[in-house]
């Protein structure tokens, strides 16, 4: 129970910094409004001191992005076993995986497009924040606009490219993304004893990954309030406002995927009616709320499942752990719905075609977010770099990320519930003649 504690106490105090921020940010641009000398010193102190202290929590969270993508991700394949045997299974619900976050990337991006929160910030404000990081915003979106239409060709290089290594150093993702996945089935062809050790090595290069994160966020009470202070000092505090629009159209997003789609799906391909399964699952929801991490959830969200949904014991020992760790619908809805609101906040357009990548991207990335409270925000950085929107632009939304985090886990882990009650109605005649062994 410490360890949750003790991300209580840390939401908490990163909650406190924001609001600290913004109040002195206010109170510094009120007291400094109209006295141009006051505002050129206080633009000196925000561009020497707070800007560069916010770059260490920052380039923390970069220096995770690289392991965490990769251990966490091989990890999920590796703990699949044998994948001769568990090929159907695996098959449905990887597909069952997919068809969630997709769903819920597109809700995301649907809200974002219709009320456009982002668009809340006026032209000067946002001019103001694109003088700010002006180097990395024009560099980013030279980027972005040298990026060709989608296409079967495009793709090919953007997942393939000649250069492995090369792609990683210029943070590209993707490329790592599916190596890992690769690297990840191999493993599950070696021998058992080798496996487990491969296994071992992974769980150990993500725990010190998400260690690394760990790091930064205990920075992120102070770092998070000093970066808003420089923004309210360069660009006025008109930049928040819109925070709590955005806020409020993520958990929209996120409920009618939860109790819309969640029990579309369980009518569609389930003899459990929604009201039976989301009364069952009351549980999961109270562990997942109050954890913010599925795999924290994992334990309640297995007895659950084979207690009170009837699920049999080979599915949800499969699909139920496989889920924690790739089957990540309300991170990909949140990390859709973040990048289209800092793209709207910094005026980078992002055209049908590159909503679409988005749409792909966000749902790779997010199976490979660990399931710990937090570990969204390096693959939300990365993310932004592909679409030319400043990265800086994270100091916006992490002080509101936990209670985010929270409702996020909670579609997570829900979906995860949904999922094994779905691959266990098409496939239990198979796990019980795989749990029963030759």
């Amino acid at each position: 129970m410490s360890a949750p504690a003790n991300s209580d106490r840390l939401a908490n105090r990163i909650l406190i910094g924001l609001v600290a921020g913004v109040v002195a940010g206010v109170l510094i641009r009120t007291v400094a409004h109209g006295n141009e000398a006051w505002m050129q010193q206080l633009r000196w102190v925000a561009t020497q001191a707070l800007d560069p202290f916010g770059q260490v929590f920052l380039r923390l969270l970069f220096f995770a992005v690289v392991p965490l993508v990769f251990s966490s991700l091989m990890l999920g394949v590796v703990q699949l076993g044998r994948l001769d045997l568990l090929g159907p299974m695996a098959a449905r619900t990887f597909g069952l995986f997919v068809l969630n976050m997709s769903v819920a990337v597109a809700l995301g991006l649907l809200v974002m497009n219709t009320f456009i929160p982002g668009d809340g910030i006026d032209g000067a404000t946002r001019d103001a924040l694109l003088d700010q990081f002006q180097s990395e915003a024009q560099e980013k979106a030279e980027v972005a606009k040298t990026l060709p239409t989608l296409s079967f060709a495009y793709l090919v290089e953007l997942f393939m490219p000649r250069n492995l290594l090369r792609a990683v150093v210029d943070f590209q993702i993707l490329p790592l993304i599916l190596f890992a996945i690769l690297l990840g089935a191999a493993g599950t062809q070696l021998a058992g004893d080798q496996r487990v050790r491969v296994q071992s090595a992974l769980e150990i290069a993500t725990t010190l990954a998400t260690r690394l994160v760990n790091f930064a966020l205990k920075l992120a009470p102070y770092a998070v309030p000093a970066m808003i202070v420089s923004v309210c000092i360069k660009a006025g505090a008109s930049v928040l406002q819109s925070l709590a629009v955005f806020v409020a159209l993520c958990l929209a997003a996120m409920l009618v995927h939860l109790f819309g789609t969640m029990s579309v799906l369980l009518k569609l391909f389930t003899r459990i009616p929604p009201g039976k399964f989301f009364r069952a699952v009351r549980a999961i929801i109270v562990t997942a709320f109050s954890t913010s991490s599925s795999n924290a959830t994992l334990p309640t969200t297995i007895q659950i499942t084979r207690d009170k949904l009837g699920v049999s014991n080979s599915t949800a020992s499969f699909v139920l752990p496989l889920g924690a760790t790739m089957n990540m619908s309300g991170t990909a809805l949140y990390e859709g719905c973040v990048v289209l609101f800092l793209a709207q906040v910094y005026g980078v357009q992002l055209a049908l075609g590159q909503q679409v990548l988005l749409l792909i991207l966000t749902v790779l990335s997010a199976v490979a977010v660990a399931g710990v409270p937090g570990a969204s925000l390096p693959l939300i950085v990365g993310l932004l770099a592909n679409f030319g929107v400043p990265a800086e632009g994270i100091a916006l939304i992490i002080g509101v990320d936990r209670i985010l985090d929270m409702a996020r886990t909670v579609l997570n882990v829900s979906a995860d519930a949904v999922t094994a009650v779905i691959v266990d109605e098409w496939t239990r005649p198979a796990t019980e003649a795989l749990s029963d062994g030759p």
